[in-house]
């Protein structure tokens, strides 16, 4: 089997207050931490290519953001968020490190952010924004897909996943 790419986003390791941000049903932050890492290690082999689209921890220091990284499993690259401070961004355990990137997967042209674009490049063309950010409290716009923890079940997501997921959805809309 091939390498398979994943997105996800906001999981705010170490960040206690997110439990009721975003009514994360854990029993503590360690809890929440412990799960997020047993879930995304469930789907993601480590030749599996993963594009984190920010907020991967808030305020924990850059020996914890290290230990994190190598737990989870996968070639992981950064789209840094607005909680990423400079031990998240500064890690060695990332691939890349980016604001912004444009790739290509399965000949679909995704335009990756944390945060969710009005428009985007080749938006008239097919290419899809994934995001993160608004943890599942945005109305969707057509080929934008928020790849948050708290709107994925805590997985990580392949954009087969996400295109699957759509047509399910126009399907019981109609």
């Amino acid at each position: 089997m091939g390498m398979t790419v994943y997105f996800t986003s906001d999981q705010h390791f170490g960040h206690a207050a997110a439990r009721g941000f975003y009514s994360r049903r854990f029993a503590s932050t360690a809890d929440m931490d412990n799960q997020m890492i047993a879930y995304w290690n469930s789907v993601v082999s480590p030749t599996d290519e993963l594009w984190h689209l920010g907020d991967f921890a808030v305020r924990q220091k850059p020996e914890r953001i290290s230990h994190l990284l190598k737990l989870l499993h996968g070639r992981k690259h950064l789209i840094a968020g607005n909680n990423d401070n400079s031990a998240v961004r500064e890690s060695g355990g990332w691939v890349s490190v980016q604001a912004y990137a444009e790739v290509n997967v399965d000949d679909v042209r995704l335009i990756l952010c944390h945060y969710p674009f009005r428009s985007w490049r080749d938006m008239a063309k097919g290419s899809i924004n994934l995001h993160g950010h608004s943890h599942g409290r945005l109305k969707p716009m057509p080929r934008q897909f928020d790849v948050g923890v708290d709107v994925r079940g805590f997985w990580p997501v392949t954009l087969d996943e996400l295109l699957s997921a759509q047509v399910q959805r126009a399907k019981l809309d109609h």
